[in-house]
């Protein structure tokens, strides 16, 4: 395990982040079931607010897409799909959501998804000096800035954060 502290093997996150010349940090931790951000945040020392979850969500057709949210906030389907033009928004079930990705649940980043998808970005989101993101794996999160996820991504802000 003590290898983790000097090199992370390549993902299709970091291989995507690469090849935009992108300027990343890499943060390995142990990772935790369901410990979520709160519990990578605390490893990393760094504030639960600059950690993002990834998460993919599906509309009222059932199509995939990704929203980027607060670790320390929830997200709003109803704001989201109001400010989206959808009628509903809602988690996909875990194998729903990996097989849309391409990564495994709780290493699911926004980079190299396995099928493209809209990306929706808390608004506060790109606010931040530098975000901590998932880098393709369980355990492994990517320092970034966030304007990153506009010029990549082409993320689009919402308004739908719930404070946890």
């Amino acid at each position: 395990m003590a290898r983790k502290e000097t090199h992370v093997s390549e993902t299709p996150a970091t291989a995507m982040l690469r090849r935009a010349g992108v300027v990343f940090s890499e943060h390995p931790y142990d990772y935790v079931d369901r410990g979520g951000t709160e519990e990578s945040a605390r490893q990393l020392g760094v504030p639960e607010h600059a950690v993002i979850k990834t998460l993919v969500m599906q509309d009222e057709s059932a199509r995939p897409l990704i929203v980027l949210m607060h670790g320390d906030a929830q997200v709003s389907t109803k704001n989201l799909a109001r400010e989206i033009g959808r009628k509903k928004v809602e988690p996909c079930a875990p194998e729903v959501a990996q097989r849309h990705s391409g990564y495994q649940v709780g290493g699911t980043s926004p980079f190299g998804l396995r099928k493209p998808m809209p990306v929706f970005v808390e608004a506060g989101v790109l606010a931040l000096d530098k975000i901590y993101i998932n880098g393709g794996r369980r355990g492994y999160l990517v320092g970034i800035e966030p304007a990153v996820l506009v010029a990549l991504l082409q993320a689009q802000p919402v308004h739908c954060a719930l404070a946890d």
